[in-house]
């Protein structure tokens, strides 16, 4: 079957946002039958992106173990979320994560323009604050609505004194609210495998106004689950109130089942090597130094990678691809064809790079090193950059990923590069670190205790027979790991699930 010229990507992204769960699930049913007329072009794609990049809104320690749902792959999805539990009595809430943005918001009553039911095949659910009995709303007297102003994200009204924030997009799209608080709940393991369920008041918004791509249905969720480092956001406020570390860490599968590792909590692996966080930035900035293709380092002048109000290397799982910037783009461009022109024949659909292969791309296409400050390199493989779109004549049809984002210094980091990756956010050591991993696997994850010790989990693979099955959903059996939630409290044991 032929492909359209322009490149097709199915199920596109539109949110960011990140998740808990509550109950006690092991191995979920993650893919989705997702219908196959649902296909946008790569350039809606980007636009999307550069939406959303408009939208980077300027007890004891222990270990959350969040479990994943969907998939990198934009022929099904092409986001990562997963569900948490608020209010009381407790209800389920999907929300996507998002390292891009800082505050937790869903979709509330009374809301509109705000989807009611989703493309993929999950049950929408509208927070309503009058029906839960811990719920409170946030005046602006309140002193965690001066942590929202002094981050821009908050407002308040001298008539209502009610603590609210407006998130306007670079497409027109945005949603609005207001704050309010309420108990995040969480099931713990304690010593011996005992659980016991646990809750902490947070504060998240409470969207009752949506517009543009928020209202369209057929990637809805029901929010947003914002993973900054800000005050506001949710790893903030459970590190303020010592619920849980002020870490935390990913791991998303990058094949068609999809899913992942989602805790907070630092993943232990030895090969994991960390890069500064850029000081007194509003999002997750490293200071990218070079690029190297094949071992060769791309002839890019260094300041193009530096930090400033318009410039830098953002981490973002919000981002559905990954981005350049414009004068980083051809140099690599240009490195990547020189290095497989005997093997491939190179092609332009619609401004983007492609090429016609016949074999497989992990033994024609080069590896592809981002170096970082304090000698750490991420290395790229061919899957890391690359997307497959169809085939001509019996050639397949790979095209770069990797976008050029035209007018601005700054690159991206999303999901195409930070998929099958361990990517650790250490905030209170303000550095990142990662190591390729195959996140099919089971991890080690470290927190401090009460007695100032490490403490490890390992967050094994749970047998199918405790799986949490959405049979209403008619969701693809797929047997991906979905991890228990932790919180460790106790003195320096090491824990088999």
């Amino acid at each position: 079957m032929g492909f359209p010229a322009g490149i097709i990507i199915a199920g596109a992204i539109l949110m960011s946002a990140a998740v808990v769960l509550c109950s006690f699930p092991a191995a979920l049913s993650l893919e989705r039958a997702f219908p196959n007329s649902h296909r946008v072009e790569l350039s809606q794609l980007r636009a999307r992106d550069r939406a959303r990049h408009g939208r980077m809104l300027q007890s004891s320690n222990g270990i959350v173990d969040l479990p994943v749902q969907g998939t990198f792959d934009p022929f099904r999805v092409g986001l990562y979320y997963t569900k948490l539990q608020l209010g009381s009595p407790p209800r389920d809430y999907y929300v996507q994560i998002d390292t891009g943005s800082d505050v937790l918001w869903v979709s509330c009553g009374s809301c509109n323009g705000c989807p009611e039911t989703s493309g993929l095949q999950i049950e929408l659910n509208l927070f309503d604050p009058q029906s839960s009995s811990t719920s409170q709303f946030i005046s602006c007297s309140d002193r965690r609505c001066s942590l929202g102003i002094q981050s821009s994200d908050s407002e308040c009204s001298t008539q209502s004194n009610q603590c609210s924030y407006t998130f306007q997009y670079g497409d027109g799209s945005g949603t609005s609210g207001y704050y309010v608080s309420d108990l995040l709940h969480l099931e713990t393991i304690l010593e011996g495998s005992v659980t016991q369920n646990a809750s902490a008041s947070i504060v998240f918004g409470c969207s009752t106004l949506q517009t543009g791509d928020l209202t369209k249905s057929d990637r809805a969720v029901d929010g947003i689950f914002g993973f900054g480092q800000q005050g506001m956001s949710v790893i903030s406020q459970l590190a303020s109130q010592g619920v849980a570390p002020n870490v935390f860490s990913h791991c998303l599968r990058g094949d068609d089942g999809g899913g992942g590792i989602l805790v907070i909590g630092e993943i232990v692996e030895p090969n994991i090597v960390y890069s500064p966080l850029v000081p007194s930035q509003p999002h997750y900035n490293l200071n990218l130094q070079s690029i190297s293709v094949n071992g060769q380092i791309l002839q890019i002048d260094p300041s193009v990678f530096a930090t400033s109000s318009n410039r830098g290397t953002i981490v973002d799982s919000g981002t559905t691809l990954a981005y350049l910037a414009a004068e980083a783009y051809d140099p690599f461009i240009s490195a990547i064809t020189a290095s497989v022109s005997q093997s491939v024949h190179p092609v332009v659909s619609n401004g983007n790079q492609c090429y016609l292969i016949t074999s497989s791309v992990s033994d024609i296409f080069p590896q592809v090193s981002l170096n970082f400050a304090g000698g750490a390199s991420m290395i790229l493989r061919p899957q890391d950059y690359l997307i497959q779109q169809g085939s001509i004549s019996g050639a397949a049809r790979w095209c770069i990923g990797l976008q050029k984002l035209q007018g601005s210094g700054i690159t991206i980091l999303g999901d195409l590069v930070l998929k099958d990756k361990i990517i650790v956010y250490d905030l209170g050591g303000q550095r990142i670190g990662w190591a390729n991993y195959d996140c099919s696997m089971s991890v080690n994850v470290s927190a401090t205790s009460r007695t100032g010790k490490s403490e490890y989990v390992n967050a094994g693979q749970i047998s199918d027979s405790s799986s949490l099955h959405l049979d209403p959903y008619d969701l693809i059996p797929a047997s991906i790991v979905a991890f228990l939630v932790l919180i460790i409290s106790l003195q320096g044991n090491f824990l088999f699930l």
